[in-house]
């Protein structure tokens, strides 16, 4: 990474200069906001924070990324709870999900546990043992039936009628 010079001017200082960038060997930056485990990585504990993690390794415990995004890949095992914003499974899963947003179960996922969130989807061919508790979206209250239908009948019965006129 560094060559060493002698200094023009008189005496034997060394400096240290850079090498050229074609030199250098090449180096993976990891993207930010990311959190890699790998195949080879064992994890028993407890995951919080404020980046998306992807495991593809083996983790048993609990991940709390509640605005962020949780991926068990292919490789991945995982057993515990995980609370995230949305939830993608491709590998090996037992436990329970709590999504803000989505979970998506892909073909190749293993999963046995409970989920909640607010929308799923589920691929063919993957294995899914679960409950599954979606929640609703907000809407404007709907009258219940037997108000509806009384306000129906006193509407067409009669204009009159319904106009509070008496016959």
């Amino acid at each position: 990474m560094f060559e060493r010079r002698k200094a023009q001017s008189s005496g034997e200082k060394v400096e240290l200069a850079e090498k050229p960038m074609e030199n250098r060997p090449a180096t993976v930056t990891p993207k930010e906001g990311k959190t890699i485990i790998g195949e080879k990585i064992t994890i028993e504990g407890d995951i919080r924070g404020q980046e998306d993690l992807i495991i593809e390794g083996s983790m048993k415990g609990k991940i709390e990324l509640e605005t962020h995004q949780v991926i068990v890949g292919p490789k991945g095992r995982f057993e515990g709870e995980i609370h995230a914003d949305n939830v993608t499974i491709s590998g090996h899963l037992m436990g329970n999900i709590f999504a803000t947003g989505k979970v998506q179960i892909t073909r190749d996922a293993d999963f046995t546990g409970e989920i909640k969130a607010r929308t799923i989807s589920v691929e063919d061919g993957a294995f899914l043992k679960a409950v599954i508790e979606l929640e609703k979206k907000t809407q404007k209250a709907i009258p219940s039936i037997g108000k509806a239908v009384k306000e129906e009948t006193q509407a067409t019965a009669s204009p009159s009628l319904a106009a509070g006129k008496t016959p």
